[in-house]
């Protein structure tokens, strides 16, 4: 037996059953070709292509500059925590006490203490789909299973609450969702989350997660609405969210809960096991960020609002491809289905992940299979990227496409 071999042997279950981030698996296989000389446009990983805002960078700064380099308080800093009640009730119109916040290393820390604190084995948990990749494995490290609730591109990819009424079991303990959605960029409206809080109401044992990390990246033209808004489901709620993506803050690594005190206990208790707070100087500037000029982060919406037209107009003239208009993030995900059972040259593309494998080889283009998504027939693009790259991006997939026969 060879020594790799004898090596898998001793890992446990937990991690051999664990699949791999397919976004970061995909800007990995990108980057390997990037070191071997091809010019290689990524629109697999989920990051703003902007920098930091330059008033958060100098705060940070000046942060270590006073010396706040030591340990913080497991649930964060209670000016970071107070900062995000003041943001909540500004923004979203919920009240919030500072005990009712913990801050994580990211908001997947966040869905995994979560998950971690409230799921165990033989609970279900209603993931509505298509999802972002990391929720299905965070669920089963828990030990519970996942039961997808699926919304069709026809449906703008958002599962109803009819749909959601018919998955409830007596062993569900979970809803999951985004709005806006990773990865399809659809956001939920109003009238569409009233009717899934009157569902979960009728169930006291179901916590609803909801996670808003793209909150301020909306073209609706309307404001961000919380299902935490409605008062029959605040106290089964939590609301994820972060700095990632709406201040352009992702190697920050900051995200948060604000949650029902018991969760929000149980979350810190979890995390002092595995964490402790989060890095100091990085509390420190986030809570400046929630409060001072919020100029570049609305800029940064604008910028994403006119890189989605064009984007989609550009896709939408590839053959083949079906795309809807996503509403918020940054993401589009096209149905490509069309080339399933094409060939060109010894390559056969059979399903979503054959497709983001011919076009990263043939076309130099990164894609995210929607198969680690939930759907299948699906590819993710992120449009995180300058104009001039993304018009390159969908010139080489349209010449790829067009030797598939």
């Amino acid at each position: 037996m060879n020594s790799s071999a004898m090596n898998h042997q001793h890992l446990s279950n937990r991690i051999i059953n664990m699949g791999e981030s397919a976004t970061l698996k995909m800007a990995q296989l990108a980057r390997e070709l990037t070191a071997q000389g091809h010019k290689i446009i990524s629109l697999s990983l989920g990051e703003p292509d902007f920098d930091t805002p330059d008033h958060i960078k100098k705060a940070a700064i000046k942060a270590l500059e006073d010396g706040f380099t030591k340990y913080t308080p497991v649930a964060g800093l209670l000016e970071l925590r107070q900062a995000i009640c003041t943001k909540l009730e500004r923004d979203n119109k919920l009240s919030y006490k500072a005990t009712q916040i913990v801050v994580s290393n990211g908001a997947k820390q966040s869905i995994a203490n979560l998950s971690m604190s409230l799921l165990q084995e033989g609970d279900e948990a209603i993931v509505l789909s298509p999802y972002w990749v990391s929720y299905k494995e965070i669920v089963e490290l828990s030990g519970a299973s996942c039961v997808f609730v699926k919304g069709s591109i026809e449906q703008d990819f958002k599962a109803n609450a009819e749909q959601i009424k018919a998955a409830i079991s007596d062993k569900t303990r979970m809803l999951i969702f985004s709005s806006p959605c990773n990865p399809t960029g659809s956001v939920f409206t109003r009238e569409e989350l009233k009717a899934i809080a009157d569902v979960i109401a009728q169930h006291p044992q179901i916590t609803i997660v909801s996670d808003e990390i793209y909150e301020y990246i909306n073209f609706t033209g309307e404001a961000h609405v919380s299902i935490a808004e409605f008062e029959n489901v605040k106290n089964q709620t939590v609301i994820v969210n972060g700095f990632s993506k709406g201040f352009s803050m992702t190697g920050w690594r900051l995200g948060y809960i604000a949650a029902p005190q018991w969760i929000a206990d149980a979350c810190v208790k979890m995390q002092g096991q595995f964490t402790s707070g989060a890095a100091c100087f990085s509390q420190k500037a986030a809570a400046y960020a929630l409060l001072s000029d919020m100029t570049p982060t609305f800029k940064m919406t604008e910028e994403f609002h006119k890189r989605r037209d064009l984007f989609v107009r550009l896709l939408s003239e590839v053959p083949g491809f079906k795309v809807n208009n996503p509403t918020g993030a940054f993401y589009v995900f096209p149905d490509v289905s069309a080339y399933y059972g094409k060939s060109f040259e010894d390559q056969k593309i059979e399903n979503a992940d054959d497709f983001c494998d011919y076009i990263l080889y043939k076309g130099h283009v990164a894609l995210v299979s929607g198969d680690a998504f939930g759907d299948p027939n699906c590819v993710r693009l992120s449009y995180s990227l300058g104009e001039d790259d993304l018009k390159e991006a969908v010139r080489r997939i349209a010449e790829a496409v067009s030797k598939l026969k």
